[in-house]
C-alpha cells in the first residue's frame, strides 16, 4: 500500500518488524537510527508504558534510492510484542510493503516465537494480504546467547515460505542492516512490478 506524493517526488514504503515482546524489534531500529545519517532520517517515535516497552510504534523515514526518478522513503515501524495489545498490531499493519519477523533465538522463546507468526499470518489475512506473497524476512536475534537453539533448528520452526533469513545480535548490529536491506529490496522489486 504505497503512498506516492508526486509533488514531493517521493515514494513511501512501509516495514514492520513483528515478534514477540522481547525479541529486540525496538532494539534493530534503535540501531539503525543510530547509526543512520542524519539527514537521511526523520524522528525516532516510541511510546512506553510500564508493561510493554513499545505499546504503539518507533517511527524511522529512511531514504534507500529512487525508482522511476521517485525517491523512495522507508517508514520502519514496530508491533507491541505482547498479545494483549492485538488490535494495535493489526493497526500498524494497515497497509504495510514488507515484513520483518524478529524471532527471539532463546530456546524457552520458540514457544512465543511460533505464535507471533501465527498471529502475524492471521492479521495479514485480515487485512486482505498474504504472508506467502508480502516482502518479507526472517531475523534470528540473540545469536550470541548460551540458551540460542541452533539456527537449522529454528530455521526448521519458524521459515514460512523460504523466506531471506538472517542470525542477528541487534544489541551490537550484527543481521540488523543485511535484514533490512533484503526486505527493501524486495519491496522495491515489488514497485518496479507495478
Amino acid at each position: 500500500m504505497t503512498f506516492i506524493n508526486y509533488a514531493a517526488r517521493e515514494i513511501n514504503c512501509k516495514i514492520v518488524y513483528y515478534g514477540p515482546g522481547l525479541c529486540g524489534k525496538t532494539t534493530n531500529l534503535q540501531w539503525i537510527y543510530d547509526k543512520t545519517n542524519p539527514q537521511a532520517k526523520g524522528k525516532l517515535i516510541s511510546l512506553a508504558t510500564e508493561t510493554d516497552r513499545t505499546l504503539f510504534f518507533d517511527f524511522l523515514p529512511l531514504d534507500l534510492g529512487t525508482v522511476r526518478g521517485f525517491k523512495t522513503r522507508f517508514h520502519l515501524y514496530t508491533v507491541p510484542g505482547q498479545v494483549f495489545y492485538d488490535a494495535s498490531r493489526k493497526l500498524i499493519l494497515k497497509g504495510v510493503d514488507g515484513v520483518i519477523f524478529v524471532a527471539d533465538s532463546q530456546e524457552p522463546r520458540m514457544e512465543a516465537n511460533i505464535e507471533s507468526l501465527q498471529n502475524l499470518d492471521k492479521n495479514l489475512k485480515e487485512q486482505g494480504y498474504d504472508l506467502k506473497s508480502v516482502p518479507y524476512a526472517l531475523q534470528m536475534n540473540k545469536r550470541d546467547l548460551p540458551t540460542a537453539l541452533a539456527a537449522d533448528e529454528m530455521y526448521r520452526q519458524l521459515n514460512f515460505k523460504g523466506e531471506p533469513t538472517f542470525e542477528a545480535v541487534a544489541m551490537n548490529g550484527t543481521g540488523v542492516f543485511d535484514t533490512l536491506k533484503a526486505v527493501a529490496k524486495l519491496v522495491l522489486t515489488e514497485l518496479k512490478k507495478k
